[in-house]
């Protein structure tokens, strides 16, 4: 059965969500870390997955559905840090207990939609520096400590800050970046030098590392499948 997957956009919400998507089953597939916590719905579950600093595998072959939160913004509609998810998957009736057994209910049942559950939660809070330093990281720059620079805030607070509200670190999170920005280019590059070099690497040696550690695969073969 081929795999179907497709986003969309999230009316109201798209300060805190960056998509709504959908899955519809099949094969096995490989999921790989892309900074972001996700709120899902699958085989009678509703459950939150946490950012991930390593590929794993989607076993089921049962349609799915979630919310995708922007990153540094799932905490506050969770109620904890998003370094408590860090790569695991958690159900929804264990983080709030009988409210979100009672919610996981309605999804359940269709008597409310995942977007509803967001919007119900929504605090409207934000850590203004922390999504400048997302953004700052978003465009890639070749250190840490070049995005760090222009805050006035001390780098050790920033830095746990960023870590309650992302799920890890700067560091890593500047590696998952650059990595799902190869995935985007992966297209359009004719091979994997110059795919690495747009993407903000090093070289290509560089590029490969982080593809072993969060694809689990050669470069070779994890992108030749994206062209």
């Amino acid at each position: 059965m081929t795999t179907v997957y497709r986003e969309t956009t999230a009316p109201g919400l798209d300060d805190v969500v960056r998509c709504l998507w959908e899955e519809a089953g099949g094969a096995p597939k490989r999921i790989v870390p892309d900074c972001c916590v996700d709120l899902v719905e699958c085989g009678g579950e509703v459950f939150v997955a946490g950012p991930d600093t390593a590929p794993w595998t989607w076993e089921t072959g049962e349609r799915a559905r979630g919310v995708r939160f922007v990153p540094g913004r799932a905490g506050e509609i969770l109620g904890l840090g998003a370094d408590e998810l860090r790569d695991r998957r958690v159900p929804l009736a264990d983080l709030w207990g009988r409210e979100g057994e009672l919610l996981a209910e309605q999804v359940l049942s269709g008597a409310a939609s995942l977007a509803d559950v967001v919007a119900r939660r929504r605090a409207g809070r934000t850590d203004r520096e922390v999504s400048e330093l997302i953004a700052r990281l978003d465009d890639g720059p070749p250190r840490v400590s070049a995005a760090l620079e222009p805050f006035a805030t001390g780098e050790r607070q920033l830095r746990r800050r960023f870590t309650l509200a992302v799920g890890y670190g700067p560091a890593t999170y500047l590696r998952v970046s650059r990595f799902q920005r190869a995935i985007g280019l992966a297209g359009s590059a004719p091979d994997l030098a110059s795919l690495a070099f747009s993407a903000g690497y090093a070289d290509q040696a560089h590029l490969s590392r982080d593809c072993r550690e969060f694809s689990g695969l050669k470069a070779s073969e994890f992108f030749r499948a994206r062209k």
